[in-house]
């Protein structure tokens, strides 16, 4: 298979997410433009970014592939949960739409095939977070220019687990054509190179290098506070 253009410096390479829940004291469109600008810094190969206002922001800031997400909600299918949310990432200028593509209901009553051809026809690509391997072969199927395994352990369909799932990476990356990306409490250099050797097109990282409040609490709740 061949690659579109705007994976190939992507491969074998970090893929930084920047962003933060709501609440959060990061959660400042400021704020993350200047994340994007120190994962570029630090040697980032391409930013993983939520919202059309911080996404404009950090295609302004940043010269990297930007992939790019609305959520909206926290239960069910809440990332880039509807065609509109999908046409808005790209609008906003993201070179990868990131979307939920599990079994879930939409809330739109659309199809994630439904989607990927209006992202498709906004001129951008699509990125299908998943939980499951038949969840990515039929995201593959229904036109999906990437499969992330971002949702692992977060859906009733699959098993909540501690570290990275490793085994989906490689499962995955056995059975498509496109590229797989790792995602998902991936926490340290060794666990990244790990999904590479698995596979991985690339790895996605997000809460062990842009999440200082989170980093905080494990530190504090390791030491009794």
């Amino acid at each position: 298979m061949t690659l579109p253009a705007l994976l190939v410096p992507l491969e074998g390479r970090l893929i930084v997410s920047c962003q933060a829940p709501e609440g959060d004291p990061m959660r400042e469109t400021g704020t993350l433009v200047r994340l994007a600008r120190s994962a570029a810094a630090g040697g980032a190969a391409g930013i993983r970014a939520n919202g059309p206002e911080v996404l404009a922001a950090v295609r302004q800031a940043v010269d990297l592939p930007l992939i790019g997400l609305w959520k909206d909600g926290a239960e069910g299918v809440y990332i880039t949960p509807t065609v509109r949310h999908a046409r808005a990432v790209a609008q906003a200028g993201a070179d990868v739409v990131a979307a939920d593509a599990t079994a879930r209901p939409r809330p739109d009553g659309s199809t994630f095939a439904r989607l990927v051809e209006a992202v498709h026809a906004a001129g951008a690509l699509v990125m299908a977070d998943v939980a499951t391997v038949d969840e990515g072969v039929t995201a593959a199927a229904e036109g999906a220019d990437m499969v992330s395994t971002t949702l692992s352990g977060y859906t009733p369909q699959s098993v909540p687990r501690e570290g990275p799932d490793l085994e989906l990476v490689a499962r995955l990356a056995a059975r498509l054509d496109v590229p797989v990306i790792a995602e998902g409490r991936i926490r340290t250099p060794q666990e990244a190179a790990a999904a590479l050797a698995g596979g991985a097109h690339s790895v996605v990282v997000g809460t062990a290098i842009t999440a200082p409040t989170a980093l905080t609490r494990q530190f504090a709740a390791h030491l009794g506070a």
